[in-house]
């Protein structure tokens, strides 16, 4: 099982590079249609917009047949690998960066699935990519779990909240650096700005409660482990963080009715707070460091 992991870990790759690479055409085309309806038109404002014709429509399709590819890959792959370890993805880093990069493409395929904007893509899949490039990097051996993580059942499910959040954060920052990059004078074929508002919203809303759910079972898990509920560990305190600026996000767009670019940059903010709270303990330590990485 742990070999057929393997396979299915690489053929998700593969697919995600291809699926990478077939959403760069499918926005390239796209952009090629627009500026020749454009040249074969009278306009008054120049602006470049999106057209979506027979050739880019069909690039789409394959973009998104091969991300669905991916996904059951790395799914069948996190499968496999539960089965030959006996536990969910939590053991070490290279376990749960699988498990992220599974987020992030299930939260894409939703949110491409409801608002039919494949653009979102072009900052999706490299995340997912980057995630499983960095856990190809670091060792994947399979050992004996250490004493804290020694409660199957409530890991398991902490693991799968915070995959839930992750991916859904991962869709709000990629719709709120898409508003952020658009140029004043057009909008290179990218979605409205006011449908990257909504989906970056969208995200953190159904996002926000799994990352709160993910904080208090690792409490409970905590109290478990260590006997504490609470220690202020450098991935505590980062997860903290992370939800008290998502938190702020929902609060000022809800009560202060912020929408558009400050809205945008504190979708990016939340979204490095993610990184930070997954990479810190790699160099702060703490009681989190069972990543299998010296």
């Amino acid at each position: 099982m742990e070999k057929l992991s393997g396979y299915a870990f690489v053929a998700a790759m593969l697919s995600t590079v291809l699926a990478t690479i077939a959403y760069v055409l499918y926005a390239v085309s796209g952009l090629r249609a627009a500026r020749l309806q454009t040249a074969g038109m009278p306009t008054t404002t120049g602006t470049l917009g999106w057209v979506s014709g027979p050739r880019t429509a069909a690039i789409g399709r394959y973009a998104t047949m091969l991300s669905w590819l991916a996904l059951f890959a790395l799914g069948a792959g996190l499968v496999f690998r539960a089965i030959a370890t006996g536990h969910g993805p939590f053991q070490n880093m290279y376990e749960f960066s699988l498990a992220f990069a599974f987020g992030v493409l299930v939260a894409y395929m939703y949110f491409e699935r409801k608002y039919h904007q494949r653009i979102l893509a072009l900052i999706a899949m490299p995340v997912a990519l980057a995630m499983m490039a960095y856990a190809s990097t670091i060792p994947s051996t399979i050992e004996p779990l250490v004493p804290a993580l020694q409660n199957n059942l409530l890991l398991t499910v902490h693991v799968a909240v915070a995959i839930v959040a992750y991916g859904s954060f991962a869709i709000a920052f990629g719709a709120a650096l898409l508003y952020s990059i658009q140029p004043d004078g057009g909008r290179w074929g990218l979605p409205k700005p006011q449908v990257l508002d909504e989906i970056g919203y969208r995200a953190v809303v159904v996002g926000y409660p799994f990352l709160t759910l993910t904080i208090i079972l690792g409490a409970v898990w905590a109290n478990t482990a260590w006997g504490t509920y609470w220690s202020w560990d450098p991935k505590e305190t980062a997860s903290l963080v992370t939800w008290l600026i998502y938190g702020a996000y929902l609060h000022a767009r809800v009560v202060r009715g912020w929408r558009g670019q400050r809205a945008a940059w504190l979708l990016i903010m939340g979204f490095a707070a993610v990184l930070f709270t997954y990479f810190g303990n790699l160099f702060f330590g703490g009681l989190h460091s069972y990543s299998g990485l010296k």
